[in-house]
């Protein structure tokens, strides 16, 4: 899947929005990709999650997670298109934790699924939470990199599309000043 048919899903749906967002890494931007509209369509999550399962070798994974609420739906699809175990990391008193009796075997391979990243926070305390149970990062899946490929996590990372968004300092946004309402869709 190229970037173009991505963004072309992503109008398609309605799941590429405009205006002025307060994203969850705290920056604004006059564009926003809610994946929960892209994804309520099960032929395209089915069709997005063997566009990413295909990036990596079945074999070398063992597990797919995923961080509440935005990968969920993606990494759920990517671990049945590989046919792995899914668990996933959710909020508790605003941190990510793994719960509901989801253990994580020493050494196991864990495949890290996350439909946007920015700045990869969300991914990054998954990755935390993935090592601190003694187990290994096989790679990330992304459905849209929004830093433009520029956030690092020093292990392979493949998305569907590395589209640069322009992201503004909340002390310098020029949406701010033009007194535009600031609107957080996602996830809290």
């Amino acid at each position: 899947m190229t970037n173009q048919e991505l963004l072309q899903a992503f109008r398609e749906t309605g799941a590429l929005l405009d205006g002025h967002f307060l994203l969850r890494s705290k920056l604004h931007s006059g564009q926003y990709f809610q994946c929960a509209l892209l994804l309520q369509q099960m032929p395209l999550v089915e069709r997005l999650g063997a566009a990413l399962a295909a990036k990596f070798d079945a074999g070398t994974v063992d597990t797919v997670i995923a961080p509440a609420m935005g990968g969920l739906v993606i990494g759920q699809e990517v671990a049945r298109q590989l046919r792995k175990r899914f668990i996933f990391v959710e909020k508790e008193e605003g941190k990510l934790v793994l719960r509901r009796g989801f253990k994580i075997a020493k050494g196991e391979r864990i495949l890290v699924v996350e439909d946007v990243i920015t700045k990869g926070g969300r991914v990054q305390e998954t990755l935390d939470i993935v090592r601190a149970h003694g187990g290994q990062v096989a790679g990330i899946a992304v459905v849209v990199d929004r830093s433009g490929g520029t956030v690092d996590f020093g292990v392979p990372m493949q998305s569907l599309g590395k589209l640069e968004v322009e992201t503004f300092d909340p002390t310098t946004c020029p949406l701010c000043k033009q007194g535009l309402p600031l609107v957080k869709p996602g996830s809290k």
